[in-house]
């Protein structure tokens, strides 16, 4: 069995696309997953699965959310190995110790180009600072994300797919709760 995590995106903010952790834990063990555990109420799932890849799981829980729970929302899976990825791999490492809060990592869909990544970085309109990685792109907000140009919107149409973010305390403790 491996080690899966689920991230969702944008649910539970601001008082969008309401869903309760425990109906998210449900869904994933009527669908056969295992230890469906959960974190914070922003959707981050770990779960055991076997026989299926992490873009056929997406598709199944996006399929499944939207039957079930009327939720319809993208799903970001990786394994526990690829998340100890990230976190090994992280390029702001002074950053993430000094102001965790202002570091997200964007879990993405698909993989960005070189010049897709070069796009976005001339689109920037303020201090931040963006290094990708694969399916990754790591963002230090230093003056705050709230008021940050750097949108998701922006992020994605630079990047030509999809992703969600979540600050580095949450990616630390998500590890956490996959490492058992």
């Amino acid at each position: 069995m491996t080690i899966r995590l689920a991230l969702l995106r944008g649910i539970n903010v601001g008082g969008h696309k309401q869903i309760s952790m425990a109906d998210l834990r449900d869904l994933l063990t009527q669908l056969g997953l295992a230890d469906v555990r959960s974190l914070l109420q922003s959707g981050n799932l770990v779960f055991g699965a076997t026989g299926r890849t992490s873009t056929q799981l997406e598709r199944l829980l996006e399929t499944e959310a939207e039957k079930r729970l009327a939720l319809k929302t993208d799903f970001f899976v990786r394994t526990a190995k690829e998340w100890e990825d990230v976190v090994a791999h992280n390029p702001f490492r002074k950053e993430a110790a000094r102001d965790p809060g202002h570091l997200v990592v964007m879990f993405l869909k698909h993989a960005s180009s070189a010049t897709r990544v070069e796009a976005l970085q001339q689109a920037i309109k303020g201090r931040e600072v963006v290094a990708a990685a694969g399916k990754h792109l790591y963002i230090v907000y230093p003056d705050g994300i709230g008021r940050s140009r750097l949108t998701n919107a922006v992020i994605d149409k630079q990047l030509g797919t999809r992703g969600t973010g979540r600050n580095w305390n949450t990616v630390l403790k998500v590890a956490a709760l996959a490492a058992g």
